[in-house]
């Protein structure tokens, strides 16, 4: 099974522009993705939109595909970025991993856990959870919720919190379930990347502003493995300086 990284890397962020070309300990924040992935996986790719990411990557001699600007999700860029990959690096790739290019000190061993999922055939779509410990995350609209089956299986991606636990005090719901928030980090099948891609925007999508609903909407499975690992993900200059303090 050939698995490749794929790290999208957009120059525009509302936010903090610029972000992958942001310097934390004297190198640009994607270099520090990159060599995190490369320690997971063989082969790593970062797909961006802009020459000037384009030539950073190059400078540390990574490996690195341009795409076009106006791609609507990280999705989409990660489907174009692997055909391109392939066609300059002469390989096929089995499984794409889409890995964050804002969390610049993500740990090699979540993205090992998300590969493995791959090594059962019937796994499409993979993710991360990671169990919720503080309450005040169940109703932080901007944590993600998951709630799973059996077997692993997503059921559902909310912002809201799920499940609802009645007939408790929201301060006590922790004690009557485990809750888990999704960790962004996908990983697919080529062959289902392109079909995702291909696919009409859902009612739920749309609803929740959540993608992977439209994939569960069209009835593909998403895979999960549970970890206890969470990075600091960078988003704003002072997630930044958050970042550089905690890596001293």
């Amino acid at each position: 099974m050939t698995t490749v990284g794929i790290i999208p890397a957009r120059y525009a962020s509302t936010r903090l522009p610029g972000k992958p070309l942001a310097v934390i300990h004297g190198k640009p924040m994607i270099q520090h993705v990159y060599e995190q992935a490369i320690q997971a996986l063989n082969h790593v790719c970062v797909a961006t939109d802009d020459e000037r990411i384009f030539k950073a990557v190059r400078a540390f001699d990574g490996r690195v595909v341009m795409t076009a600007v106006n791609h609507p999700s990280g999705t989409d860029r990660c489907a174009e970025a692997v055909v391109q990959f392939e066609k300059d690096y002469h390989l096929k790739a089995d499984v794409i991993i889409n890995i964050q290019g804002d969390e610049p000190f993500i740990d090699p061993e979540q993205i090992r856990q998300l590969n493995q999922l791959f090594e059962k055939e019937e796994t499409q779509i993979a993710t991360l959870v990671k169990p919720i410990s503080d309450a005040k995350y169940l109703f932080n609209p901007n944590k993600v919720k998951v709630t799973l089956d059996k077997n692993g299986k997503a059921l559902y991606f909310s912002r809201s919190c799920i499940p609802f636990v009645r007939g408790a005090a929201q301060e006590e719901w922790l004690d009557h379930g485990t809750f888990y928030h999704h960790i962004g980090m996908y990983g697919y099948r080529k062959s289902t990347l392109l079909e995702l891609c291909r696919l009409e925007k859902s009612s739920l999508e749309v609803t929740e502003s959540l993608e992977q609903l439209r994939w569960l909407e069209h009835g593909y499975s998403i895979h999960t493995a549970i970890t206890h690992i969470e990075g600091l993900s960078v988003d704003t200059p002072e997630d930044l300086e958050a970042v550089v303090k905690k890596q001293m």
